[in-house]
């Protein structure tokens, strides 16, 4: 069995929520999105040190329609 790990990103958070923003057209801030229990990338800001939960919301085909994001707690 496979357990799918989240990916760890180390970016400045506010420069990664702008390219997300530039290349996908609905990117909202879900704080308690049931998306957010298992995120597809957990982005860690070097400098501060501040982490934040992505998830990509996805169609049963495979198509990305929403980003959902938050503050990690």
């Amino acid at each position: 069995m496979v357990i799918p790990m989240t990916a760890v990103v180390k970016k400045d958070i506010n420069k990664f929520v702008k390219e997300l923003k530039m290349h996908y057209s609905d990117v909202w801030k879900m704080p308690r999105s049931e998306y957010l229990k298992k995120p597809d990338f957990v982005v860690v800001d070097p400098k501060s040190g501040k982490k934040i939960k992505v998830s990509y919301v996805s169609l049963d085909d495979g198509e990305i329609i929403s980003v959902v994001y938050d503050d990690l707690s």
